[in-house]
């Protein structure tokens, strides 16, 4: 074997799609119907780089390329979770202090036990990076306390069960997620028979039902024209009307105006027609829903946009991005303009949009570089991957700038990701494994382990009980913040495995991984200096 180490340690990039190839293959394989995914590429690259250590041959992915995956799978979660994340921030302060203060507890019974157990300050600090699995956080430690080789081993004895352990917290949560309330309603349409006297608007209906619904048809009577409703027509006894919504708000909406009729509105194409388009113009793309005022332009409506694997009602102020698929109901002799306006092309899908992609990295990058001065009168940074995720999620939700559109396609975004993501862990999985032989040949290894799983336990037990029983998360979502508080990209691509990436997932992480990474800085920083 000493040949074959020989020849990938002058091979870094050889090396590194070797550990992706072979690393997929061992994630896929599923015991019990659970498997690794991605974080199969972490331990296979842990393994081998400790294996050819033995031989004293380094094996190593470049930091940079490591910098670079990470940096890429950060800036395309923000640029999907955008919208949603800043939608939903308000309801985050509570978890997002409640997560900063249990990392203020881990290091307080880190360095109880620790100094117990007659360990160093920089030890401590290093294994308290290892257990949370935050590389930049090593860095504070090592430089706080001015011995980053002790550090270091802390670290890497540390790491691997930061890793497990998260893993079996976020497989408790999606298992509780299975009994998940806030999970998104799948769409449904129906035609009402609208039985009510008082000639309702139906303006007053959809503010009612929460403007989460859309009326796409209308039909006076059993034989007129289907319309195109306005929110100023009035409903009358025996108009029929289609709404598409959410199933509940659908059902509740039957119940507001009527009663389900057993006629299809949808059927008749002969007044208007259905059909669903492809966004791959850059003019559409970044706009919302309300702005691009297809009633008026075409007579049309758009009733509902597929983006991904997920439906989604067109509420006016959604943002479309390239790669979306609407379902758009207008009349029959429009349809060839709407299908040019938005561009139906495939294209829509795989556009990288590279302006947008490297304006958004390096702002991210410069940003996740700059120098933060704390209150000891040190300097750190956040790191380039929550730098680019910041932008990433102020691209996502503006969609566009003028004429430059700032998101990138959907489809466009989960590749980006998941290529970034490998890329990372094999780079942490090779650095980690070729420091666990040195570290393990200390005489004080039982003892950090036994601090890093106590100091991962800790976090990972608080986690799921606070934000379970005392905010009442759901699972699901529960899972991608456990992943986003140990920012740790492996527990995330094991959440999105097992959910089939369900969109709640990426909320979580997002919600909370700004804040985790320079929360843990701090803390390490601290920790050292003690």
């Amino acid at each position: 074997m000493t040949s074959v180490f020989t020849f990938l340690s002058e091979q870094p990039v050889l090396f590194l799609f070797i550990l992706i190839g072979i690393g997929m293959a061992f994630g896929h394989i599923k015991l019990r119907g659970i498997s690794l995914g991605p974080a199969a590429v972490l331990f296979l690259a842990i393994a081998m780089a400790a294996w050819a250590q033995t031989f004293d041959i380094e094996l190593r992915v470049t930091r940079e390329l490591g910098v670079l995956g990470l940096a890429l799978f950060a800036f395309a979660i923000g640029v999907n979770s955008g919208a949603s994340f800043f939608h939903n921030i308000k309801s985050a302060v509570g978890p997002i202090v409640a997560m900063v203060v249990l990392y203020v507890l881990v290091a307080a019974v880190g360095m109880g036990v620790g100094k117990s157990l007659g360990m160093s300050t920089a030890l401590i600090s290093g294994t308290f990076a290892g257990a949370l699995t935050n590389t930049p956080a090593l860095a504070a430690a090592g430089q706080a306390s001015g011995d980053l080789g002790a550090a270091t081993v802390g670290y890497s004895i540390a790491y691997l069960f930061g890793v497990i352990g998260m893993l079996a917290a976020a497989t408790a949560a999606l298992s509780y997620g299975k009994k998940d309330t806030d999970a998104p309603s799948p769409l449904a349409n129906r035609t009402i028979r609208v039985e009510r006297e008082d000639h309702p608007f139906v303006g007053d209906v959809y503010e009612k039902l929460g403007q989460k619904v859309t009326f796409s048809r209308l039909r006076r009577g059993e034989e007129g024209p289907i319309t195109r409703p306005s929110m100023s027509d009035t409903l009358d006894p025996g108009d029929l009307i289609t709404v598409v919504g959410p199933r509940e708000l659908v059902a509740k909406a039957a119940t507001e105006l009527g009663h389900s009729s057993s006629h299809s509105l949808i059927q008749d194409r002969s007044y208007l027609d259905f059909r669903r388009m492809t966004i791959s113009d850059p003019k559409v793309a970044g706009r919302t829903v309300g702005d691009l005022n297809l009633a008026t332009r075409f007579s049309g409506t758009i009733s509902r946009v597929r983006r991904g694997d997920v439906d989604m009602i067109a509420q006016p102020d959604l943002v479309l991005q390239e790669g979306d698929r609407v379902r758009v109901v207008a009349p029959t002799s429009k349809m060839a303009d709407i299908t040019k306006f938005f561009g139906d092309s495939t294209r829509g899908l795989t556009d990288l949009n590279p302006i947008a992609l490297g304006v958004g990295m390096a702002l991210g990058i410069l940003l996740g570089e700059a120098q933060i001065l704390t209150p000891t009168g040190e300097y750190f940074s956040i790191g380039s991957a929550a730098g680019t995720l910041v932008v990433g999620l102020i691209f996502g939700k503006i969609g566009r700038i003028g004429p430059v559109v700032t998101a990138l396609p959907y489809t466009a975004c989960q590749v980006l990701a998941e290529f970034g993501l490998l890329v990372f862990l094999a780079q942490a999985g090779a650095n980690a494994g070729g420091q666990i032989i040195e570290a393990f040949t200390s005489g004080t290894w039982w003892r950090i382990l036994v601090l890093g799983v106590l100091m991962t336990t800790v976090m990972a037990v608080g986690l799921y009980v606070v934000m379970r029983w005392l905010f009442r998360m759901g699972g699901t979502q529960l899972s991608g913040l456990i992943a986003g508080s140990q920012t740790q990209p492996a527990v995330l691509a094991f959440a999105n495995s097992r959910t089939n990436a369900d969109p709640r997932v990426a909320l979580g992480y997002a919600l909370v991984y700004p804040v985790a990474m320079i929360g843990k800085i701090l803390v390490a920083q601290v920790l050292g200096g003690l």
